[in-house]
């Protein structure tokens, strides 16, 4: 690492990413006081607990509560205050049929979830997490989450590495973007986090054909583009959840005559076919096409997708008789940010949502009183 200088005030959630090699890691160890600098310097100011590789602060041969007093303890916390917190460290680490064995018989994933449980739970004024945490079940890294949102609102600093740009968009306020032992960008998390995601994906949010024997397509018509994009019409790999999203197929008529269905497959990170659209439009529902080049563009309404990486697949059928023309699957891809401003369907909620759309809709609430039936409010048909 060289030239890397910036400043992390009390409070504030930071994360920190970047691809493998970045130096993220190293950074950490750096700032946890493992690994001493070369040149230059780091000031901290506070309480520092560290939770960078499974094992480390841990000495194998002492039971869980021994390495849990043993922590604390070079925390710089006095045995009172550790017994205090004793009991919720345990149950949220969820190991308590082990604490009294020696943590070398136990697996990656109880040491992690001790581990985060002593470095979250012991009061420190500043939390430095590392991607360790993906070693526990996703239900426990959940959990996680929810602690670290709830440790930086009550004004504790927390620094996060993970590349899980959805966590990191959730839990921080603000990035730092490294890149070749150097800062590349630093700033509010959402555009941080997008320059990252645009540099590491920009070829997925277009896809062009240009020569007809490699375009996906038959004598009748032929692929030539899919492209997302924003309202502006700017090719876009990484959205807003609240945003609309554009998918543009453009396709070239061969063969005129023929009544012709273009066609999106949305699929989610699992590999689930989230949702299919078909232009039956009444403008060509039935009608012929002339030969010639067609752009067919798709909006996709914001608060609908969930967030994560979406691959999109183009098609164009004729359905009478039923002919598939081309079929391209994940030709396209982009990745849907959902931030926590309060105006999406996660609300004020940290965790994970699942789920292969994220919709926000109407509620009603009514009080009932005086024994009376309340009136129910019913949506129109529109």
């Amino acid at each position: 690492m060289k030239d890397v200088s910036f400043e992390i005030a009390a409070g504030e959630a930071v994360g920190i990413i970047g691809r493998n090699g970045a130096g993220k890691s190293t950074l950490l160890k750096v700032l946890s006081r493992i690994t001493e600098p070369t040149s230059g310097r780091v000031e901290l100011f506070g309480r520092v607990a560290s939770l960078l590789e499974v094992g480390t602060g841990f000495h194998p041969e002492l039971t869980g509560r021994e390495n849990i007093y043993l922590n604390g303890a070079i925390l710089g916390m006095r045995k009172v205050e550790i017994k205090k917190k004793f009991d919720e460290i345990v149950a949220f680490s969820e190991v308590e049929q082990f604490i009294d064995t020696p943590v070398k018989h136990y697996s990656s994933g109880m040491y992690v979830r001790l581990a985060f449980a002593v470095a979250a739970h012991l009061e420190p004024e500043i939390l430095i997490v590392d991607e360790v945490l993906s070693v526990g079940d996703a239900r426990f890294q959940r959990k996680c989450l929810g602690q670290m949102s709830a440790i930086a609102k009550e004004g504790r600093t927390v620094l996060f590495v993970s590349h899980n740009m959805s966590a990191v968009s959730r839990l921080c306020e603000r990035a730092i973007l490294l890149g070749d032992g150097g800062i590349q960008d630093q700033g509010p998390v959402d555009e941080v986090v997008g320059s990252y995601l645009s540099s590491a994906f920009t070829s997925e949010a277009i896809r062009v054909w240009t020569d007809d024997a490699t375009a996906p397509g038959d004598e009748i018509v032929r692929l030539r583009q899919l492209r997302v994009h924003d309202q502006a019409g700017v090719t876009r790999d990484t959205l807003d959840i609240r945003r609309p999203v554009g998918i543009e197929m453009e396709y070239e008529v061969l063969t005129p005559g023929h009544v012709l269905v273009p066609n999106l497959h949305f699929y989610n990170d699992d590999g689930v076919c989230a949702f299919i659209l078909h232009d039956f439009g009444s403008e060509w529902r039935h009608r012929t096409r002339e030969a010639g080049t067609y752009r067919s563009i798709a909006w996709v309404p914001g608060n609908f997708l969930s967030e994560g990486t979406l691959r999109v697949g183009g098609a164009i059928t004729t359905y009478l008789p039923l002919k598939v023309h081309f079929y391209r699957r994940d030709a396209v891809a982009f990745q849907v940010i959902d931030t926590m401003e309060g105006d999406s369907a996660r609300g004020d909620f940290a965790g994970r949502l699942p789920g292969v759309v994220r919709p926000v809709f109407d509620w009603t609430t009514t009080r009932r009183a005086d024994g009376k039936e309340l009136a129910t409010n019913r949506p129109s048909n529109s």
